[in-house]
């Protein structure tokens, strides 16, 4: 049986692990999305909006809440994927206050891109693994992103 203090080296370095493989992640990830011009934080309400396709578009405040992050970062988030054509902002007809974000055709053919160049981030990541070390990696991170709030962060 370990010790408390054999514990905690342990739990040190995992924690370590995953905050160098998070950040090895988020390299190659912003690696693979480069040549589209896309940023992670921006692929990511992307597909957020995608979610939203064919039902009633996201108001601004619906995202912000999603992502968990500021109104102000999702104003400046979709100020750049509209640059590029990938969103547009559209009345609410209900209510002339409240603007919603549309996908566009752009956008669509870009998430087809992203999802490509996803994958292609996630072989290189993965590459050192057994088909067998993946699915037991898949285990594990769905036992580790299962936990609820409470619990965890």
């Amino acid at each position: 049986m370990r010790t408390a203090s054999e514990t905690d080296s342990t739990d040190g370095v995992l924690a370590e692990q995953l905050l160098r493989l998070t950040r090895r992640l988020h390299r190659i990830q912003k690696h693979h999305l480069e040549p589209l011009g896309i940023t992670p934080a921006q692929s990511r309400l992307l597909r957020l909006v995608s979610h939203y396709d064919g039902d009633e578009p996201p108001r601004m405040a619906d995202l912000a809440a999603r992502l968990e992050v500021v109104p102000r970062a999702v104003t400046t988030l979709v100020d750049g994927l509209e640059a590029a054509e990938c969103v547009r902002r559209a009345p609410d007809p209900a209510n002339r206050r409240v603007i919603r974000i549309e996908l566009t055709d752009t956008g669509r053919a870009t998430l087809r891109r992203l999802r490509n160049a996803r994958t292609d981030a996630a072989e290189e990541i993965l590459a050192p693994l057994t088909a067998e070390q993946r699915e037991v990696l898949g285990g594990l991170l769905n036992a580790l992103t299962d936990v609820p709030m409470e619990r965890g962060c």
